[in-house]
C-alpha cells in the first residue's frame, strides 16, 4: 500500500494517477483488454470520477473510471491501495447504482439492461488465496452448472498473486506494473499495451496541469486531516470542480451522439437542440447507447420519446 509520494513517484495503483491515465480512451481499452483477455473497443471516451446517486437521500458513489464498449457493455474500474474490509459489499452497491442509470424511465424490457463489470485492482489479496484474479458470476446452488444470466460480473485483481500459470503473462506483468510503475519495469515487458500505458503515465507525470490538480488534492487532504472544520469548504471546492468536469463530459457525450446520428443522415435542427439542451449526464449516456444501436434517425427520435 502506498505512502504519500510526489506525483513523479506515484505508482499506477494510486487512485489519482489511475484516473488521470485511464481517462485516455486507448489506454483504457488496453487495460480492459489485458484484464479480460480480449480486444475491447470503447464506444466513447471514458468518464473519470463519475458520480452515481439514485435519489437526493441515497448515498452517492464516485467511480474511478467508467466506460462503455462498442457492444454496450459498461465497465467500472477501481484502483485500491488502501486496505478496506468492505470491498465485497461495496462492489455490490456500485453495481446496483450503475445498473439503476442504464435504462430509460418507462422501459419495461429488462433484457435491454447492459452487461456490466465491476473491476477492482488492489495491492493486497482480498480473499487470501494468493490468486491474481477472482471472477464472480451468479450460479445456482442447487445446480452448479446453471448460471444466472443477468450479465453482472465482478472481478477482483490482486497485484501480489502467485498463480502465474493460471492467468496470462500479460496480466501478471500489468499487475506487477500497477504496483511498480517505473521505466525499468515497463522496458522489461514484452507487452505493447503496457508500454503504451507507460507512455501515458509519463505524459501525465510531466503535465503541469496534472501536477497542479495533484497538488490541490494533496493540499485539501492535508487540510482536512489538520482541521476537521475545513471539511465543508473542501467539499464545496471539490463539488465546484466536479461540476466543471461533469459539464465537460456531457459536452463530449452530446458531440458523440450527434456524430453517430450524422452517420445515419441529416440530423433535424429540433433534435440537435434537444440533444444540446439535455443536462442530465445519465440520460446522455443512455442516448449515446441508443444512437449506437439505432438504424435510422427516426428510430433514435422515437426511442428517446418513450
Amino acid at each position: 500500500m502506498e505512502e504519500k509520494k510526489a506525483l513523479k513517484d506515484l505508482n499506477l495503483i494510486n487512485r489519482f494517477l489511475f484516473a488521470e491515465v485511464m481517462d485516455d480512451p486507448e489506454v483504457n481499452q488496453d487495460a480492459l483488454s489485458i484484464i479480460l483477455g480480449q480486444n475491447i473497443r470503447l464506444l466513447s471516451s471514458p468518464q473519470t470520477e463519475k458520480e452515481h446517486r439514485v435519489s437526493p437521500l441515497a448515498k452517492s458513489i464516485r467511480m474511478d473510471v467508467f466506460s462503455v464498449s462498442e457492444e454496450g457493455t459498461v465497465y467500472d474500474m477501481e484502483a485500491q491501495s488502501t486496505y478496506q474490509t468492505d470491498l465485497q459489499k461495496r462492489s455490490r452497491y456500485y453495481q446496483s447504482l450503475m445498473d439503476s442509470s442504464l435504462l430509460e424511465p418507462g422501459v419495461d424490457n429488462y433484457n435491454q439492461l447492459n452487461d456490466s463489470y465491476i473491476i477492482v485492482i488492489a495491492d493486497y489479496d482480498i480473499f487470501g488465496l494468493e490468486k491474481y484474479c477472482y471472477t464472480f458470476k451468479a450460479m445456482c446452488e442447487e445446480h452448479s452448472s446453471l448460471p444466472l444470466r443477468d450479465g453482472a460480473v465482478r472481478i477482483f485483481l490482486n497485484t501480489r498473486g502467485k498463480n502465474e500459470s493460471e492467468v496470462s503473462d500479460e496480466l501478471v506483468e500489468f499487475l506487477h506494473y500497477m504496483e511498480n510503475t517505473t521505466d525499468k519495469v515497463a522496458s522489461e515487458t514484452g507487452s505493447e499495451r503496457i508500454q503504451r500505458i507507460h507512455e501515458r503515465v509519463n505524459k501525465a507525470k510531466r503535465s503541469e496541469a496534472v501536477g497542479m490538480r495533484f497538488m490541490r488534492e494533496m493540499e485539501e487532504r492535508n487540510a482536512a486531516r489538520v482541521e476537521g472544520r475545513m471539511e465543508g469548504r473542501k467539499e464545496g471546492r471539490m463539488e465546484g470542480r466536479m461540476e466543471g468536469r461533469i459539464e465537460g463530459r456531457m459536452e463530449v457525450r452530446r458531440e458523440d451522439i450527434l456524430k453517430l446520428l450524422a452517420n445515419l443522415g441529416d440530423v433535424p435542427d429540433n433534435l440537435t437542440e434537444q440533444i444540446q439542451g439535455q443536462k442530465d449526464e445519465d440520460v446522455l449516456m443512455n442516448w449515446l447507447l441508443l444512437a449506437a444501436k439505432a438504424e435510422s434517425i427516426e428510430d433514435f427520435a422515437s426511442e428517446i420519446r418513450k
